[in-house]
């Protein structure tokens, strides 16, 4: 008789046993039947109160404005990474004056409120009309979109410049040994070797800032820059229909969820000659 033939067949793994059913599991179902209900109650007030001709009347409007908000978060979150380059190099200078001066500036951007920063320029510089228009400036600031604009720029390369550091400062020091080891001149090794090595790590955070940018920019329509935020509010003002504000919802939903598995897919592929 072999080996084989004597051996006990392999069995089922036991059982695991039950999970007890905890205070935190009890309160973790209430909370979830909550918004069970919750969504449920939404879809059938949306379904129950659908009324075609507002949507015929307003959903265009809805769309333009929801153009509005991409354009501006496209147009600010590129310009915020051109300027948190500057930024991150005054933090990590070993100058004092500009490392205080970065410091200074996302310390300010970082501790106050967006829109604190919005009303500060939308209308603290409206009081400087008289200097603005001495040195040609006043054409740019008495738009509301282009201080919009300046506004989103300046805040998101703050907390473009901190991510940035971050990741570089992440970069192992043995990469910048092993640089130094090979000879490399010190600005090549940064740009060829740390920085590569630092926006992977910063891909994700970086996705999560234009996510909040997405969010944030509805406060632009308190300075009359009608994105969808603005739209929603001028369409409620024409119907007293609180709907609209369900459908803008639905639209910050659909387009950050679809920025979320766009950054997603771009992370897994930028970053699949790490996995395993």
């Amino acid at each position: 008789m072999s080996i084989a033939e004597t051996m006990i067949p392999p069995q089922a793994p036991p059982p695991a046993p039950p999970k007890p059913y905890t205070l935190a599991r009890f309160f973790g179902s209430v909370a979830l039947g909550v918004w069970l209900a919750f969504a449920v109650g939404i879809f059938l007030t949306i379904v129950n109160g659908w009324d075609p001709e507002k949507f015929s009347r307003y959903g265009p409007s809805f769309l333009s404005g929801l153009g509005v908000t991409l354009i501006l978060v496209i147009s600010s979150i590129p310009m915020g990474a051109v300027l948190s380059f500057p930024v991150v190099l005054g933090r990590m200078s070993k100058n004092r004056f500009w490392s205080w001066i970065a410091y200074i500036y996302v310390y300010f951007f970082r501790g106050t409120p967006l829109i604190a920063q919005l009303f500060l320029v939308y209308y603290g510089l409206g009081s400087f009309r008289p200097q603005l228009e001495s040195i040609g400036l006043w054409w740019f600031f008495r738009d509301a979109w282009n201080c919009a604009l300046f506004t989103f720029t300046l805040n998101t390369a703050a907390y473009q410049a901190e991510i940035l550091r971050g990741a570089i400062e992440s970069v192992p020091r043995g990469q910048h040994e092993g640089a130094a080891a090979l000879g490399l001149p010190e600005r090549i090794a940064f740009f060829k070797v740390i920085l590569p090595q630092a926006m992977i790590v910063a891909l994700r955070p970086y996705g999560n800032e234009i996510i909040l940018m997405i969010k944030g920019s509805a406060i632009v329509a308190i300075v009359t820059v009608f994105d969808l935020m603005g739209e929603t509010r001028r369409a409620f003002s024409r119907t007293f229909d609180f709907q609209m504000y369900v459908w803008a919802a639905v639209l910050y939903l659909l387009i950050v969820e679809l920025l979320r598995n766009i950054w997603a897919w771009i992370e897994a592929r930028l970053t699949r000659h790490l996995k395993r």
